[in-house]
């Protein structure tokens, strides 16, 4: 799997395009903008934003920014080329008094590779917006974060096709005490995802966001460690939601994570896009019969010259 089409609905809203001029179309009920303005600029120098985009977010925040509730960010020019234009949207946040939900990255494979987008540093939109409740942000290359506290946040989700132990480790230290969902894509170590089981113990432990309730470790190479780590783990006793998708979890992980505590309080344990078979999907789904347990996407390894080969859904 790649990220082969925009988001449809964000922030549990249908999501409207910006057109690139003009006015924007009338909308009956609460929507979700999306602004963005794909073009390929083969002199650019990697250095700066795209004035072009800058342009269109801000004609675009010029037109309804008092009346925007959810906003998605795609294409800021060719995000490999161009910076992310976060301390445009930092600036702006006098002029979007009423953004509570925000998606910075939505872009396809064909208008950038996940692993080339430049992005960097995503934590001054959370100081910029302090009544945020839903962050969602995309990247690879330049990709980090720094410690903050935000009171109001509730969803947090990065995604990556490899997520540096660094950023992980900013957002463990951050206080969040609103969060109840965290959603980390962890991605392979060929895409920069050096992120350990160790990195995340203060997490597993549950010492962190006291009103978490769903906790995604998606895309993870490490799927089988995690899913053995979850087992004992303190933290899943106040889980509503387990995610463990779009990684490389095996029968061996699931066999760790089924040996360990009850999951039977879940409401939902995600392991869609997996490495198991039909005895073990029959064996989940037997053991926790009144869990939704979503076993679908069931992918074969790779065997080359005698060596296993699985592989993230997400990861270049």
């Amino acid at each position: 799997m790649t990220f082969g089409s925009h988001a449809e609905t964000f922030a549990g809203r249908p999501v409207v395009q910006v057109p690139a001029d003009g006015p924007l179309p009338v909308v009956a009920g609460p929507v979700c903008w999306r602004i963005a303005d794909w073009h390929f600029d083969e002199g650019s120098q990697k250095v700066a934003l795209s004035e072009q985009f800058r342009e269109r977010l801000d004609r675009f925040v010029d037109q309804a920014g008092d009346r925007v509730e959810a906003l998605v960010v795609g294409a800021w020019g060719y995000a490999a080329f161009h910076q992310a234009p976060i301390a445009q949207l930092c600036a702006a946040a006098p002029r979007l008094p009423r953004l509570r939900a925000l998606f910075l990255g939505d872009m396809t494979v064909e208008e950038c590779e996940v692993s080339w987008m430049r992005v960097g540093d995503v934590s001054p939109l959370l100081t910029a917006y302090p009544e945020l409740e839903v962050l969602r942000v995309r990247g690879g290359e330049d990709f980090t974060f720094s410690p903050v506290r935000h009171d109001r946040l509730r969803t947090l989700s990065v995604q990556s096709g490899g997520l540096s132990r660094e950023f992980v480790g900013a957002v463990l230290d951050s206080e969040l005490p609103a969060l109840t969902h965290l959603d980390l894509w962890l991605g392979t170590d060929d895409y920069g995802g050096d992120t350990a089981v160790s990195d995340l113990d203060a997490l597993l432990a549950g010492k962190l966001f006291p009103a978490l309730r769903r906790l995604g470790l998606r895309n993870a190479e490490i799927a089988d460690d995690l899913a053995a780590a979850l087992a004992t783990a303190p933290v899943v006793r106040r889980l509503e939601r387990l995610d463990l998708s779009l990684g490389t979890l095996s029968d061996e992980g699931l066999a760790a994570l089924l040996a360990g505590q009850s999951l039977t309080h879940l409401t939902t344990l995600d392991l869609h896009h997996h490495f198991l078979s039909e005895e073990a999907v029959a064996r989940v789904t037997a053991a926790l019969p009144g869990v939704e347990v979503d076993v679908s996407e069931p992918q074969e390894a790779d065997e080359d010259d005698g060596e296993i080969y699985r592989y993230t859904a997400v990861s270049e």
